[in-house]
């Protein structure tokens, strides 16, 4: 159990670093007035209204090939579209 003491300081440091970040990030929170944030609000919405185009259809974006992390090779189209080559296999 001795040995433990020595997380003792770490632990009060960690502590008050967390109590003392927490009060000082209350203080950069102001009120802010109604009609400012009313006025924000509506700006943002209109900016949002002009991205897009009335009566015309969104413009799709073809969908992303997802990445597993495994390289994977392609197969290529046979030369020949008869089958698997035949002078390869040993014939019973």
């Amino acid at each position: 159990m001795e040995i433990l003491l020595w997380l003792v300081p770490p632990v009060a440091v960690t502590v008050v670093a967390m109590l003392w970040v927490s009060w000082l990030g209350r203080e950069g929170r102001g009120e802010v007035d109604r009609d400012v944030a009313v006025r924000r609000l509506a700006d943002a919405l209109q900016r949002e209204g002009r991205t897009l185009n009335p009566g015309r259809q969104a413009l799709r974006t073809p969908a992303r090939d997802r990445s597993t992390g495994i390289a994977v090779r392609r197969t290529r189209a046979p030369d020949d579209a008869s089958g698997p080559d035949t002078r390869t296999r040993r014939s019973a």
